[in-house]
């Protein structure tokens, strides 16, 4: 890596703050551009010790055990998306007048000339479902891609990697785009927006704007969500290069500058000629697996990208038809007895799980575990007259309960105390009971999963093994 490509870095002195995976892929990547480079972290276990004895190796000063202090002499301060504008270290860094930014932006300003494009998303729920669509279209019109991002692959090691790529299918968190100021993308997407993460974001407003910045200096396309009237304020608030368009997706049939769904099909009114009276098929929604509403609509949003990018109809089709999503993400596991049983244990938030609620007739409920601040009554509300049972599990299940109460009180309601690793196995068995033939247990918990297991993917593989076990 020599050359232009990264100059801006060789040689300054910069503390990357977090030894995560974004954190350790950015302290590399700048040690092996000539940066002097130091890693801090407030944690001191056993994994930040594994995680500093590898950069160690690599001339790379690791600091444990101290997240607040900035090191003498930084110039720039990268930080891991998840730390908080309010961190110590950063009011330290604004003092010293040192910039801060993400490892978005490193990668940003480290695209060398003929550097691949970026077609962006962004959302409360849906981002990676959205982005592996994308990904899938892209291969399938022969374009070199990768899925990278917020999605696990860190971007710099992308962008610096020896292979060649067109176009790449990014996933962006709000918190990455809050530390990426001069991010500017081929074509960017809002799939909705929701509250969450605002103890990071500090309000409702601030963490919409963040999503927004997702649209500034757009080339072609500003992807929003009909049925979200909050993305397209955020598309209406953007400066983007002139010609840009504002395209939306609909549930519905689409109107000009939209693509939708009409009898069955995925259709675009937005990239075709005279779309006032035109519209082209793109695929049908038996293509999308699973032909849930919220993934339609997932698939209409990786579309609209893709179609800005000129990929033809032929190559979406084939791209959705090829695409699996993610375990535990609204994921089939076994029928018994006449009763389907999903694993939706993404759902960790009361937006994704209304969208996976809304997918099916006759539900029984397993929810629960950690509320972070929510409240369920608009959720339970809306879904009361599909829910033949409910159990609930976790810590802050007794929210749950009383807005059950409130809005679902004829619906039967088991209330598991247990929170040991067993937990599971006898929430699927209540749930069993609880489901006639015909029925869907539904694990969409509408909390964060930390109560009781390591993460989502944890919980999901419990319930899982549970409906194996039946």
């Amino acid at each position: 890596m020599t050359g232009a490509v990264g100059a801006e870095f060789k040689g300054r002195r910069i503390t990357v703050a977090g030894l995560g995976v974004s954190g350790a892929s950015a302290a590399r990547a700048l040690a092996e551009l000539g940066a002097q480079v130091t890693v801090v972290d407030g944690g001191d276990g056993e994994r930040q010790r594994a995680g500093a004895a590898e950069l160690e190796a690599l001339g790379i000063t690791v600091r444990l055990g101290d997240g607040a202090t900035l090191p003498e002499g930084t110039e720039l301060v990268v930080t891991s998306p998840g730390w908080k504008p309010s961190s110590p270290l950063f009011a330290a860094a604004a003092e010293a007048g040192v910039e801060v930014i993400g490892d978005v932006e490193v990668a940003w300003r480290l695209r060398g000339p003929g550097a691949a494009d970026w077609l962006a998303v962004t959302g409360t729920n849906g981002k990676t479902t959205t982005v592996g669509m994308l990904a899938s279209i892209l291969r399938a019109a022969g374009l070199r891609t990768a899925a990278v991002g917020n999605i696990g692959t860190p971007i710099i090691d992308v962008v610096l990697s020896a292979e060649s790529y067109d176009v790449l299918a990014v996933e962006l968190s709000s918190y990455q785009l809050h530390w990426a100021p001069s991010l500017r993308v081929h074509s960017g997407a809002v799939l909705n927006l929701a509250p969450d993460h605002l103890d990071w974001h500090g309000s409702m407003q601030a963490y919409a704007a963040d999503k927004g910045r997702i649209y500034e200096g757009n080339r072609v396309a500003c992807v929003y969500n009909v049925a979200d009237p909050a993305t397209e304020d955020l598309v209406r608030a953007a400066d983007v290069e002139e010609g840009c368009r504002a395209v939306g997706f609909t549930l519905g049939t689409p109107a000009p500058s939209q693509l939708g769904v009409v009898d069955d099909l995925l259709v675009d009114r937005a990239f075709v000629p005279d779309r006032q009276k035109n519209a082209q098929e793109l695929a049908s929604v038996s293509d999308v697996e699973p032909p849930a509403p919220h993934n339609i609509s997932n698939a209409l949003a990786a579309a609209a990208l893709a179609r800005a990018y000129g990929v033809e109809p032929a190559a979406v089709r084939e791209g959705l038809r090829a695409f699996r999503p993610d375990p535990h993400r609204i994921e089939y596991i076994a029928t018994v007895d006449g009763v389907a049983y999903i694993d939706d244990s993404k759902a960790t938030n009361t937006h994704a799980a209304e969208a996976s609620l809304a997918a099916y007739p006759d539900i029984v409920w397993i929810a629960g575990g950690l509320a972070k601040g929510a409240t369920f009554d608009e959720l339970v509300a809306g879904a009361a007259p599909r829910l033949r049972g409910v159990v609930l599990i976790g810590a802050d299940r007794a929210l749950i309960a009383g807005a059950l109460a409130r809005h679902a009180s004829s619906v039967p309601v088991v209330d598991l105390e247990r929170t040991d690793s067993g937990a599971m196995a006898a929430a699927v068995a209540a749930a069993r009971e609880l489901a006639s033939d015909g029925a869907t247990v539904l694990l969409a918990p509408a909390c964060a999963s930390m109560d009781m297991f390591a993460n989502y993917n944890a919980r999901g593989d419990a319930f899982a093994s549970a409906v194996h076990a039946l």
